[in-house]
């Protein structure tokens, strides 16, 4: 099977005189550019659209999966976690001045 692009589907000039010997060599390399021009578009086409193909089915991957919206979830969950984080500094800022007063009694002072 050929592709854009093969040898295969490429004419040369001397192929294209035998296929149309009233034309002038500068019509047949103007019929030959246009025919790549053509071919050239249509491999140009064909990326485009593998790449529209992908961004589809990642934009599909990130719709909600059976009616829930991860995009909240993620939130509502970094939220409790900065909550947490905060308490946890909290709690280490009141147990540290405890820490102090015991060491210092223990070294003496």
């Amino acid at each position: 099977m050929t592709k854009p692009g093969d040898l295969l589907t490429k004419k040369t000039i001397h192929e294209l005189s035998k296929e149309f010997p009233e034309k002038t060599y500068r019509q047949l390399e103007k019929y030959r550019d246009a025919d790549r021009q053509e071919e050239a578009q249509q491999i140009i086409t064909q990326q485009e659209n593998e790449e529209l193909t992908e961004s589809q089915q990642k934009q599909e991957e990130l719709e909600p999966i059976g009616g829930v919206d991860w995009e909240k979830l993620y939130e509502k969950e970094h939220k409790l976690r900065q909550e947490a984080e905060k308490e946890l500094e909290d709690l280490k800022k009141k147990i540290d001045p405890v820490h102090t007063t015991q060491k210092a009694r223990e070294s003496g002072l």
